[in-house]
């Protein structure tokens, strides 16, 4: 059951309940996020170190393309360089030229990255399911999943 044009923006009731909903969608993101956040560093990473570590995980063979990193973070360009040379200088990723494209970069988890992104992982679970999990049951759980992926992709774009 689609959205009609009227409730997209042409109804005020409707651009009204789109504006609470998402204030409480992003203030509820802020409050979950600093309490996630409080339980770094874990095992030497900051949070922002693990939100890469993580991004560069999911990825085939571990490694992505610096310009797609960023696109994963809400951090500048320059701020994003300067964590991934901080990663590099502690041994967690390695930077290297793209062979497809030699003015691409591409940033690739090594073991000790590795190893220390899942031993971080395991107590980040243990928050989130503590944070998220206990507020809400499974079929909850399992909608807001739902609904926020359909935001993220776009009202038409199939599931993931």
């Amino acid at each position: 059951m689609g959205v009609t044009d009227d409730e997209r923006g042409g109804n005020a009731a409707h651009r009204s309940l789109a504006v609470d909903t998402w204030e409480e969608l992003f203030r509820a993101e802020v409050t979950v996020l600093r309490e996630l956040s409080g339980d770094f560093p874990l095992h030497g990473l900051s949070f922002t170190d693990y939100d890469v570590l993580f991004n560069i995980a999911r990825q085939p063979g571990r490694r992505l393309r610096l310009r797609d990193l960023n696109r994963h973070l809400l951090l500048t360009q320059p701020s994003v360089s300067r964590l991934v040379d901080r990663l590099v200088a502690r041994g967690c990723v390695t930077k290297q030229s793209d062979p497809g494209d030699g003015r691409g970069t591409i940033v690739a988890l090594t073991d000790h990255g590795y190893q220390a992104f899942r031993r971080a992982a395991v107590v980040h679970a243990e928050s989130i399911t503590r944070r998220v999990g206990s507020a809400l049951t499974d079929d909850e759980l399992t909608e807001l999943a739902r609904l926020t992926r359909k935001l993220r992709l776009g009202d038409d774009s199939p599931p993931e």
